[in-house]
């Protein structure tokens, strides 16, 4: 077992270094030619822009800085540093070619508000990104537009809702089904765009129970809400019948794209039936994924639905792109200007770096990276595997730790702390829903077979503990920066301190609200 043990540092708040005068930057100086053509540059402002005095910041020198930000990422953990299979939420390695292309001044220096005639180039990636990302998923047209997965799934739920009002039935749709072992934010766009939500249950193989669903589609059916492969990795073989229950019913299918990564060149939702497709950028196509954002969550149409989508939307007359607001049933704008431009651009770069085979091979690798681990964490016989354990998984794989909760009474989220402590991340824990003390592992493509058996290392050490020391998995983590913390007072509001407020002090700096809250005064 390697030895490990995060850096702990006691660093301050970067408002507390410093002193008052210091500088790790130097201001630079209007040219004399600006000033010779404007005048007065500060003049060119509306005195109602001016700022009455200058802003507190931090006083410190640049070594300051970069020892302050260094130090808080040793005591932070990474898809840099290794694994971490959070299952649904597919954190691969982030190529820095992409990073570096999206950083391109000549894209970076482009503003949102600049006329269409001046930014040709980003116009046509984006519009070759849409394309691209229509033919991957099997849809008509992709509107780019929406900042997340979640925002993806109301934009969706909100062209249901078009739809529907556009045919006169909206009235009598009111209802949008989603299975019991959907991402809980299929229920909430649902519920969000005005639609009442019927749940219906998974059978014994873990997919969407046929019976079910036809007792649940009735004439109120907007649609329905689907991932494939699904939550537990699982891909849903009966996904024709059905598209044809729903569609016979007068109902549009959804795709949720938390999962495309398992089916890259390999199967598109367009063809299994799916109106409307979300894609999670930031999961299946190598960008930052993490930490609020930014993220992308694309959307794709059926030919049927492409009146609907946001404007404005980009279109080519054979010389020139445009911005078209010309949609008259478009159900408006879903996110500011043209999306999240830069994470956009990074998917643009590795998609065009990986090429039609690539991509089909990442997806290979993940489902093969997910069933290794299967088989390997099924080998220890500690985890139990519900849902048809003969069966190969997709992208990910859902096991219990209830064998572990009866026996020593140890749960999910102890063994999920204790696997900190040997410096790989923990898997998702607690979904899906329908799956009691889950761990929800999703290795992706991204990491090699010495790392995923250091995995299956650390969850056999971890079973054998649980019978010989229990005590050393209800103590974890021992050796990250940050030790258990209270769960409960750690997500209770009163808890939370969401903002800094600035004090003057003597030398400039800033007086300690934060600490007299963490002293409890």
């Amino acid at each position: 077992m390697v030895n490990f043990k995060q850096a702990r540092w006691n660093e301050p708040i970067v408002f507390e270094l410093g002193h008052k005068g210091r500088r790790g930057h130097i201001v630079p100086q209007v040219e004399e030619s600006i000033k010779r053509n404007v005048g007065d540059v500060e003049a060119l402002l509306p005195k109602n822009m001016r700022r009455k005095k200058l802003p507190r910041l931090p006083e410190l020198s640049e070594v300051e800085a970069v020892r302050h930000f260094t130090r808080l990422s040793q005591m932070n953990y990474g898809v840099d540093l290794g694994l971490y299979p959070l299952g649904s939420c597919t954190m691969k390695y982030n190529p820095k070619i992409n990073d570096l292309l999206a950083s391109l001044p000549s894209l970076t220096k482009l503003h949102p508000y600049q006329d269409e005639t001046t930014a040709q180039g980003v116009l046509e990636i984006l519009s070759t990104l849409s394309a691209w990302l229509a033919e991957i998923t099997g849809t008509h047209e992709v509107s780019l537009q929406p900042a997340a997965g979640a925002q993806g799934e109301f934009l969706g739920a909100l062209i249901m809702r078009a739809f529907h009002k556009f045919n006169g039935t909206l009235s009598e749709r009111t209802e949008i089904i989603i299975p019991d072992s959907a991402h809980g934010t299929n229920p909430a766009s649902a519920a969000m765009a005005g639609f009442n939500v019927t749940i219906v249950p998974s059978d014994r193989t873990g997919c969407l129970d046929i019976d079910g669903l036809k007792s649940a589609v009735s004439d109120r059916t907007a649609g329905l809400m689907l991932t494939n492969p699904n939550t537990l990795g699982i891909f849903e073989e009966k996904i024709e019948e059905i598209a044809d229950i729903v569609h016979d019913a007068g109902g549009l299918l959804y795709y949720d794209g938390a999962n495309l990564n398992a089916i890259l060149g390999k199967a598109r939702p367009g063809d299994m039936g799916f109106d409307i497709v979300h894609i999670n950028i930031h999961k299946t196509f190598g960008t930052p994924h993490g930490g609020g954002g930014p993220g992308a969550g694309p959307v794709g149409v059926s030919e049927e639905l492409e009146k609907f989508l946001p404007v404005p939307r980009i279109t080519f007359d054979g010389e020139k792109y445009h911005l078209s607001y010309e949609k008259p049933h478009s159900v408006g704008k879903i996110g500011c200007f043209h999306g999240n431009v830069a994470v956009l651009l990074r998917a643009y770069a590795y998609i065009l770096s990986l090429g039609a085979e690539g991509l089909k091979e990442a997806a290979e690798i993940s489902v093969l990276n997910a069933n290794y681990l299967l088989k390997k964490i099924n080998e220890i016989g500690a985890y139990e595997l519900p849902y048809d354990s003969k069966r190969p998984r997709k992208h990910e794989c859902v096991f219990s730790t209830k064998p572990f909760l009866k026996g020593q009474g140890i749960r999910a989220i102890d063994i999920s702390k204790r696997i900190l402590d040997f410096g790989v991340h923990a898997p998702t824990i607690y979904f899906p829903l329908i799956v009691e003390e889950s761990l929800m592992i999703e290795p992706t493509e991204s990491f090699e077979k010495e790392e995923l058996d250091r995995y299956v290392e650390v969850l056999q050490k971890i079973a054998d503990e649980a019978k010989e020391d229990p005590d050393a998995i209800f103590r974890a983590p021992q050796n990250t920066s940050v030790t258990r913390l209270d769960e409960v007072k750690a997500s209770h509001p009163k808890s939370m301190l969401l903002r800094w407020k600035i004090h003057p002090r003597e030398d400039g700096c800033i007086a300690k609200e934060f600490n007299d809250r963490a002293d409890g005064k």
